[in-house]
């Protein structure tokens, strides 16, 4: 083998590591873009789920610009092409106490908790950062999916809940934070 031969080609670049940003429905999700600017700043390639009730909070448009991928909602038709690479790493941000808790329950009802269900068996590592108000963090079904998911190995951040009937803690709500819970786990090319 000539020196040639040995010296890396610009096809031989590695890849970049892809995320998935799982974006539930939220007052805080129309700012998800956030999430996949600061990952595309770190050297993730990005591509977005939203559970179907998401689609009405974010703009659906500006992320498949930001991203260059599909957003995905929906479960693909058999024998129809994978719009997204598979995931080395998830995000779910905001993650929702529905998404949290049929998660936790193994409900694979929509395409993001299927996702979500699967990456477990898969070993893919996963930052949740919930998002919800007091009232519903109280629950213990919530308390007990929290502590089912921490057993699977999610890392969680987040802010803390906000008041019922109040929204808030957009101001609070720490997008870099799921980045800072995955990126010792995924090794960036950036």
């Amino acid at each position: 083998m000539s020196a040639a031969d040995r010296e890396p080609r610009v096809t031989d670049k590695p890849k970049k590591p892809f995320l998935y940003v799982v974006v539930c429905a939220a007052g805080v999700a129309p700012d998800a873009g956030k999430l996949v600017a600061a990952a595309q700043d770190q050297g993730w390639d990005v591509g977005v789920v939203a559970t179907p009730l998401a689609l009405g909070f974010i703009d659906r448009a500006a992320l498949e610009g930001q991203t260059g991928f599909p957003i995905r909602s929906a479960w693909r038709s058999p024998g129809d092409p994978r719009p997204l690479p598979p995931p080395d790493a998830i995000a779910v941000a905001p993650a929702t106490f529905n998404t949290i808790n049929k998660w936790a329950a193994g409900i694979s009802d929509t395409l993001a908790v299927g996702i979500l269900c699967e990456a477990y068996g898969m070993g893919i590592p996963i930052a949740a950062l919930p998002y919800l108000n007091a009232a519903q963090a109280a629950h213990p079904a919530y308390r007990r999916s929290l502590g089912q998911l921490r057993e699977m190995g999610v890392l969680f951040g987040g802010a803390e809940p906000h008041k019922p009937d109040a929204g808030g803690g957009a101001d609070r709500f720490r997008w870099q934070e799921a980045l800072e819970l995955l990126t010792p786990l995924v090794r960036c090319t950036g």
